[in-house]
């Protein structure tokens, strides 16, 4: 069994913050880290994942005067994959208090 894991981008408009709402919005995108997104069970091809990918980008993605959340990268991995996130909190906690966010396909 595999699971498909999605990986985001997230990038914050800190021109907004001060914008009153009228006008053009200031732009001054920050990169702000990601999130990572998982479908457990997953049991298709790399063109299945390539669809499920794109079906769920709805689900995922984000874009307007204040955040833009893309997705920058997937992949097929086994059932008992770890992110780098999952794994560091193991390290520093000896448990996973936060998991990637499941969605079904």
């Amino acid at each position: 069994m595999a699971k498909l894991l999605i990986s985001t981008q997230i990038h914050e408009n800190y021109g907004a913050h001060d914008w009153d709402g009228t006008g053009e919005c200031p732009q001054y995108w920050k990169a702000k880290g990601g999130s990572d997104y998982v479908v457990k069970k997953f049991k298709g091809s790399r063109s299945d994942a390539i669809l499920a990918v794109m079906g769920l980008s709805s689900q995922i993605e984000c874009n307007n005067e204040y955040l833009r959340e893309s997705i920058i990268d997937w992949k097929i991995v086994p059932d008992n994959y770890m992110t780098e996130f999952e794994k560091d909190q193991l390290d520093h906690m000896g448990k996973i208090q936060f998991s990637p966010k499941k969605l079904v396909w």
